[in-house]
């Protein structure tokens, strides 16, 4: 069975933060090449790990990793304010 795409903001949040993939694969324990295959979108993170980047950016999952493509972030506050 083939497992689906998953998207997700990483780039985007390693950025911000300042980060290298090498400081953030030291953070969340992986290899710095596993944080450009997730990056590249050309893995997929198991839960844990999913769990260790929400932890380290202080954001729920959901926000990191998405099944579908994801919305800019701008426009997902957006719409959260309009709730």
């Amino acid at each position: 069975m083939k497992g689906r795409k998953i998207y997700n903001r990483i780039v985007l949040l390693r950025h911000e933060a300042g980060l290298s993939r090498k400081e953030l694969a030291a953070i969340v324990g992986v290899n710095f090449q596993t944080v450009g295959y997730l990056e590249r979108e050309e893995y997929s993170p198991s839960l844990d790990l999913a769990f260790r980047f929400s932890e380290h950016f202080g954001l729920p999952v959901e926000m990191i990793f998405s099944s579908a493509p994801m919305k800019p972030l701008s426009q997902e506050l957006m719409e959260q304010r309009r709730r």
